[in-house]
C-alpha cells in the first residue's frame, strides 16, 4: 500500500531508540525526509547514519533536551517547514503520590507534557501558514488505565490526550490534523530492563524476563514496528479525515 508520504518532511522527537527509531525507519522507507531529535547524541548519530545507508532520503539530526522553551524554539527553527510532527520524547518515572517528589514530577512533565505542547505550539504556525500539517502525539495507555503506581505518568498522559482532542477541535480550520497513539507495553530496551528486574525479583533469574510477558494479550508486548505502522497510517493522506482521535494499541487490555 502506498501511503502517499514520499517527499514529506517529518520531525520526530525521541527518534534515536525504541518506538521513535521504528517510526523513523518506516517513514524513511516510505520516502520521507527526516529531522530527528533526541538527547543522546551518540545514539542519534548512529540511527541517522544507519538510515542514510539504507534509504535514499535526507536524514538530519540534532541532539537536544526539549524540556526548555528556548531549546524547543531552536529545534523548530532548525527543522523548518515540516509536514508531520511526531511528538515521542520523554519518559515519566513510576511511583505513587508520595514517592515521586515535586522535582522529579516537574522534570518529567517539562520534557514530555510541556515538551509536546511547546513543540506543537512552535510548529503549528508554520503548518497553518501553508494550510497543511499533521501532529501525531505518541502518549501511552496509562492515560486511560490510570494506575495509582504510575501517578505522574498517568496524569501527564491523560493531559496529553485532552490536549490532542482539544487542539484538534479547532485545528481543522488551519488544515491541520492532530491525532495520538496510546501504546500499552512495547518491547523496547527500557521494557526489557524493567522486566529483567522483575524476573530477578520474582523468579530469581533475570534471564527469564520474557516469562513476565505470559499474562499479556497474545503472550507478548507490542513490537515497535506495530506502533510505527499506526503512526505512518494516521499521518498519511489515506487517513486524511481522521483528527482528534486517540488510538489505543494494547492488545485489547
Amino acid at each position: 500500500m502506498d501511503l502517499q508520504l514520499s517527499g514529506k518532511r517529518v520531525l520526530i522527537t525521541g527518534g534515536s531508540k525504541g518506538i521513535g527509531r521504528a517510526i523513523a525507519e518506516l517513514l524513511a522507507a516510505e520516502g520521507c525526509d527526516l529531522r530527528l531529535v533526541a538527547r543522546d547524541a551518540a545514539a542519534l548519530e548512529e540511527t541517522a547514519t544507519a538510515l542514510r545507508a539504507r534509504f535514499p532520503v535526507s536524514v538530519e539530526n540534532m541532539a537536544a533536551d526539549l524540556s526548555t522553551d528556548a531549546t524547543v524554539r531552536a529545534v523548530a527553527d532548525w527543522a523548518g517547514n515540516v509536514d508531520i510532527l511526531v511528538n515521542n520524547a520523554g519518559a515519566i518515572p513510576p511511583g505513587t503520590l508520595t514517592s515521586v517528589d515535586d522535582a522529579a514530577w516537574r522534570k518529567a512533565w517539562d520534557l514530555k507534557v510541556f515538551g509536546y505542547i511547546s513543540l506543537s505550539r512552535a510548529v503549528y504556525p508554520m503548518m497553518a501558514k501553508r494550510k497543511h500539517g499533521v501532529i501525531v502525539n505518541v502518549i501511552g495507555a496509562a492515560g486511560q488505565w490510570l494506575p495509582p503506581g504510575y501517578l505522574a505518568g498517568a496524569t501527564g498522559n491523560a493531559a496529553l490526550m485532552a490536549f490532542t482532542k482539544a487542539l484538534a477541535r479547532g485545528s481543522h480550520v488551519d488544515g491541520i490534523r492532530v491525532v495520538a497513539i496510546n501504546p500499552g507495553p512495547v518491547e523496547t530496551k527500557r521494557l526489557e530492563t524493567m522486566q529483567r528486574a522483575n524476573a530477578e525479583r520474582e523468579l530469581g533469574d533475570a534471564e527469564r524476563w520474557r516469562e513476565m510477558f505470559k499474562t499479556m494479550p497474545f503472550g507478548r508486548p507490542a513490537k515497535p514496528a506495530e506502533i510505527a505502522a499506526a503512526v505512518a497510517f494516521l499521518a498519511s493522506p489515506l487517513s486524511g479525515y481522521t483528527s482528534g482521535t486517540v488510538l489505543t494499541i494494547d492488545g485489547g487490555v
